[in-house]
């Protein structure tokens, strides 16, 4: 798979994932890369801005002194800088509940967090309504921040999953998200099959297995002739066909990402990293 991100939204990617682990020293290095990349000064400040809504105040506090740490030193080592435009005002009569309300709808189908009524509020006439109206972003960047800022964040996997689908609602493509995966593990943010930090090679195309398989995947023995495992790494939307190992038991365990495994006769079941199944191949 290519990625086809451009250099800015790949910087933009970086930046919102290294906010959301607060890690602010590379996080500087990051926005100084992105500002000579041609990121405007205003669009990374309303990016970290934004992500207070996903990452919390005191990350997004701290980002953005950071930028202003950065900004404070490539004015003294006279670097070019663009500032870029503001947000426009709102109109007086702006509605940010009916606003937000549609936009939530939008990108993500009818919501009303009846449970927490005040944050059903927050969300739409705040998040969605006042911080998504502001033009100096636009939504399908607000999406990819905040895909990208997730991404870096642990026990977050259903709202990852849905601004990952709100994204391509947004009017990103589905390879256009895949693509900020690609590029926090090309970074080593986050591990997978694409490069990063996981002890787990991709391995050489799976030519000779390809035809039980829908779409392109991967195979790494691992010292399987001493017992070890064999790692299939899996392109996005691929499928391995119905197949049977006779006699034998086969441990599935994700190492990294999310998929689907299915007995026959039985009910589709989700996999992740860290969880496996266990089962006897007759």
């Amino acid at each position: 798979m290519k990625n086809i991100l451009t250099i800015q939204q790949q910087d933009m990617a970086i930046i919102a994932c290294l906010e959301a682990k607060g890690d602010l020293a590379n996080l500087s290095k990051a926005i100084d890369k992105g500002l000579d990349d041609g990121l405007s000064v205003n669009q990374v400040k309303e990016a970290l801005s934004q992500l207070y809504a996903y990452t919390g105040f005191p990350r997004s506090l701290n980002a953005l002194g950071t930028l202003q740490k950065v900004l404070d030193q490539r004015k003294e080592q006279g670097k070019k800088t663009v500032e870029g435009k503001d947000a426009s005002p709102l109109p007086k009569n702006f509605n940010a509940l009916k606003v937000g309300t549609e936009v939530q709808t939008k990108l993500f189908g009818k919501f009303n967090y009846a449970f927490a009524p005040a944050t059903d509020y927050y969300l739409k006439a705040h998040l969605f309504g006042d911080i998504f109206a502001r033009n100096n972003l636009t939504m399908q960047e607000r999406e990819l921040v905040t895909v990208a800022a997730l991404s870096g964040m642990d026990g977050v996997h259903p709202q990852l999953a849905s601004h990952k689908a709100g994204a391509v609602k947004a009017g990103l493509t589905e390879q256009q998200v895949e693509s900020i995966t690609m590029t926090l593990q090309d970074a080593k943010l986050i591990p997978g099959m694409y490069g990063g930090d996981s002890p787990w090679p991709r391995g050489v195309p799976n030519d000779g297995f390809a035809k039980y398989f829908i779409g392109k995947s991967y195979l790494a023995p691992m010292d399987a002739e001493n017992g070890g495992p064999i790692n299939v790494t899996f392109e996005p939307r691929c499928r391995n066909n119905w197949h049977v190992h006779h006699n034998q038991v086969q441990v599935l365990i994700a190492v990294s990402g999310r998929g689907w495994y299915v007995e026959e006769g039985k009910e589709p079941l989700e996999i992740c990293s860290a969880w496996g199944f266990v089962f006897r191949c007759l």
